[in-house]
């Protein structure tokens, strides 16, 4: 047996940058059912400490599996895991299973702003998104991850043998929506586009043949019983914006990722975003200008997060 100390210096593992499309897990969607699959992995594993505290790890090794398995040490509340592109922070250790060393960690700060999602993570271990399936703020797993689910690439990265096992323990420190939540609101759309949702949420947008507003308007669709929204929040967002004349899709968020830049791309959207809450779903409609033809936006808020330290 093989104690690993805490101590050892962090690593910030989870600086993935939140921009461009990414390769994702199919996910079942909001019905989730965390049942663990030990595989003996609660056996071979003593994980103590607080989450968000890096963890005092026993481990028996050497430890092998040919099935990546989880087990929840601390089980949290809240918004679960539903969507690959859903923003979350993490703080995860990971220890190889063969000589219980410690391989790396992240910083384990507490900071909230260090925003990731479950798709960025499976760019560097394609089985990560099996384990966080479902999971709640709060919660601490282990997991035995088989070494054709960390990967090739990432197993080469960390200079460990193509047959490691890797021990992860990952805190789920918090998560954001996946979409807006809450409920629906009765607007008269005459003249108005109109807004169908897929299953997972993604808005569609139907423009009607009418002229454009020649003034902005906001309608409220979705009412969310969130944080709300000020002046000074760092808020996140996926939004979709629709050309009125040509009616084609100019703009959408739900290809990628979420974005706290709504203010750069769509200033008067981002201030009728003012006032509102966490899980609301908001259609705005921006006027012709300036050679621009008219937009119609829906955008649905996501969460906020505190400003990254410069």
């Amino acid at each position: 047996m093989r104690k690993t100390s805490a101590a050892i210096a962090s690593l910030s593992l989870a600086a993935v940058a939140l921009t461009g499309c990414t390769a994702a897990p199919t996910f079942a969607g909001e019905t989730c059912d965390r049942a663990s699959s030990t595989s003996g992995i609660d056996d071979a594993v003593t994980v103590t400490g607080e989450v968000g505290v890096a963890p005092d790890v026993e481990l028996f090794s050497p430890l092998h599996v040919e099935t990546t398995s989880y087990t929840d040490v601390v089980t949290g509340e809240g918004t679960p895991l539903t969507s690959p592109q859903q923003l979350t922070v993490l703080d995860i250790a990971l220890y190889n299973g063969t000589t219980g060393d410690q391989v790396v960690q992240t910083e384990f700060d507490g900071d909230l702003s260090r925003l990731s999602n479950i798709a960025s993570w499976t760019q560097q271990i394609p089985g990560i998104g099996e384990v966080l399936e479902c999971a709640t703020p709060g919660t601490r797993m282990v997991a035995a991850i088989a070494p054709a689910d960390f990967g090739e690439a990432a197993l080469s990265g960390f200079q460990l043998d193509e047959d490691t096992t890797v021990v992860a323990v990952i805190d789920v420190l918090d998560t954001q929506l996946a979409r807006a939540t809450g409920a629906k609101q009765f607007n008269n759309a005459r003249n108005l586009p109109t807004v169908v949702r897929a299953a997972d949420g993604r808005p569609g947008i139907i423009v009607p043949d009418d002229a454009a507003p020649t003034e902005q308007v906001e309608q409220l669709l979705i009412k969310g019983d969130g944080e709300r929204i000020d002046e000074d929040t760092n808020v996140w967002v996926n939004y979709t914006a629709v050309s009125w004349d040509s009616k084609t899709v100019s703009s959408t968020t739900w290809d990628s990722n979420p974005t706290a830049g709504l203010a750069q791309a769509a200033p008067t959207v981002a201030e009728a975003l003012i006032g509102q809450t966490v899980g609301s779903q908001l259609l705005v409609v921006v006027p012709a200008a300036e050679g621009a033809e008219a937009t119609a936006y829906v955008v649905d808020i996501l969460g906020t997060s505190p400003t990254p330290e410069q």
